[in-house]
């Protein structure tokens, strides 16, 4: 529809039929009929020439159509147009779709391509964990071994975890014993838990990997502490995401020393006297441990002491007799 004021289009039309269906009318004598301004008329005769209201006769004369004669005469044709490009569009549609088979086919050799992705650069790395994390839907599953975290590491991460968390993504969180000893540490997992991140930690040590709503993984690369592998394959994420499960269930809340749960230090002492008895030199059991060897040294000493023992090997052998009398008990 026009401008053109529906009044004017009654009063033109009416006039129409008030001639006849069968004579006609002059365009002129309209206006002085009517009443209506010569452009109002003009613009209502061509509106209704277009909705096929008036038919246009010889010498200039018009007359008027029925409702209905117009409808089958304006709409029939618009409604065949309708139709053809529907079909039209249907044959476009099959006709792309033909190519579904193949890009299927297509689909499974770019996703065995890309299931497995190796990172040795760790810009790389970095890059890929922030873009997996700004993407991130669902959860997000992150295993830290090593203790406590360097600086710039958690101020990399801290804005990027606090964004996920804000906007709804469930965070795991799993580090090692040692890392509630760790000034910076407990202040980002105080930042994360406030905004509903759980974060528990073990006494032993695991491997380093992150899963983003359980569709892919970064794991760690043996031998690289700088690269890292990127996995998409399904049942690999799967059981990386079980994996992670079961070192879980057996950790325990993160808490700070002196706080609920600071007999952590007790643990990591076992540990060390577990890992003592086993052999394990005092370098080894820093790294297992996530501490520093300077601290690990530290408590190989004072369990040495309290064991009256004069070597590693005697602490060791002493422990084992130890702990096989307790299990006799």
């Amino acid at each position: 529809m026009s401008d053109v004021d529906r009044s004017a289009l009654q009063a033109v039309y009416r006039y129409a039929l008030d001639q006849g269906l069968e004579e006609g009318f002059a365009r002129s004598a309209v206006g002085p009929a009517t009443g209506l301004p010569e452009e109002v008329v003009t613009a209502a005769v061509e509106e209704l020439l277009a909705m096929g209201l008036l038919l246009g006769l010889a010498a200039g004369r018009l007359r008027a159509v029925a409702p209905g004669e117009a409808v089958s005469g304006v709409i029939t044709p618009l409604e065949r147009e309708l139709r053809a490009r529907r079909a039209a569009v249907e044959d476009t549609r099959a006709a792309i779709m033909s190519f579904l088979p193949l890009y299927e086919r297509g689909q499974v050799a770019r996703e065995r391509k890309n299931a497995f992705e190796v990172l040795t650069d760790l810009a790389a790395v970095r890059v890929a964990i922030a873009d997996l994390t700004a993407r991130a839907r669902v959860e997000i599953l992150t295993a830290q071994p090593g203790g406590a975290r360097g600086e710039g590491v958690l101020a990399e991460a801290s804005p990027r975890d606090l964004a996920a968390l804000r906007r709804g993504v469930r965070m795991r969180v799993l580090y090692q014993h040692t890392a509630r000893f760790s000034r910076g540490t407990g202040e980002y997992v105080d930042r994360v838990t406030g905004l509903g991140a759980q974060v528990r930690t073990l006494d032993d040590q695991f491997s380093r990997l992150l899963v983003f709503d359980d569709e892919t993984a970064v794991i760690s690369l043996p031998g690289d502490p700088l690269g890292a592998a990127v996995v998409r394959e399904t049942t690999v994420v799967a059981f990386i995401r079980e994996t992670y499960e079961r070192l879980w269930l057996a950790a325990e809340p993160f808490s700070t020393p002196g706080a609920p749960g600071g007999e952590i230090s007790a643990t990591i002492r076992q540990a060390i006297m577990r890992l003592l008895m086993e052999g394990m030199t005092d370098n080894s059991i820093a790294v297992r441990l996530g501490m520093s060897v300077r601290t690990c040294r530290r408590h190989v000493a004072e369990i040495m002491v309290e064991l009256g023992a004069q070597s590693r090997f005697q602490a060791g052998y002493l422990l084992a007799v130890q702990n096989r009398q307790e299990g006799a008990r």
